[in-house]
């Protein structure tokens, strides 16, 4: 961690030299500037899954694609888990208790898909999250079940950045570069990010998303 941490702060320092000396040629709805992106290789994908399953049954890598899927009658990831169904990729190795972090990635949801979480901040108290973006029923999507992010989200891919400053415990959403929703932490002392398929008790049937050009990255202190 130390020659990682080294890395990222020799990395901060370039960045800011580069946006004091170019910052009005940046455009001004991109949410990552002023963030560093983290290395992030097959290692630091863990594919969660049905527990009785083979990967390759709900899970497939083609030409830089990840497509997730499950079925609402399939096992939870683990036999002692009382959760829902799910596929979904777990990124580690860049667990988090303090700092600004994000999460960004490229989102597909196929009509007929719904119910359904697509992707989280995993890590809460009381809770077991600080964000969860759901697909719903007839194609929204929404944080939780209480704000619309974007009315019809099905058959396309959209652009997914999601912003916690756990210092602020503070979250921003923005799809396709456009802020959508701002909300509090809810607490907790390590978080995570996730994407994928992770059924909802009115899940549909079938569930799938796909996921391309995901990304973690840290603001600069």
């Amino acid at each position: 961690m130390g020659v990682l941490t080294n890395r990222i702060a020799l990395a901060c320092t370039t960045i800011f030299l580069v946006l004091t000396q170019w910052s009005s040629s940046w455009p001004v709805n991109d949410p990552t500037l002023g963030f560093l992106e983290l290395p992030l290789n097959t290692s630091n994908l863990d594919i969660q899954r049905p527990y009785d399953l083979a990967l390759s049954e709900r899970y497939s890598f083609i030409e830089g694609v990840h497509k997730l899927w499950v079925y609402f009658t399939d096992k939870p990831h683990s036999p002692d888990s009382r959760t829902h169904a799910r596929t979904e990729i777990r990124i580690r190795g860049y667990d988090y208790s303090s700092g600004v972090w994000q999460f960004e990635g490229y989102g597909y949801v196929p009509s007929g898909t719904a119910n359904v979480t697509i992707m989280q901040v995993f890590g809460a108290s009381p809770h077991a999250t600080t964000l969860m973006l759901i697909v719903g029923s007839n194609g929204t999507l929404t944080y939780y079940r209480t704000a619309v992010l974007d009315p019809y989200i099905y058959d396309r891919w959209f652009r997914v950045n999601v912003i916690h400053d756990v210092y602020a415990s503070h979250l921003k959403v923005y799809i396709d570069g456009v802020l959508k929703f701002e909300a509090p932490g809810r607490g907790g002392t390590f978080h995570y990010f996730k994407c994928g398929v992770y059924s909802q008790p009115d899940g549909s049937y079938y569930m799938e998303s796909r996921w391309k050009g995901i990304k973690v990255l840290k603001k600069c202190d």
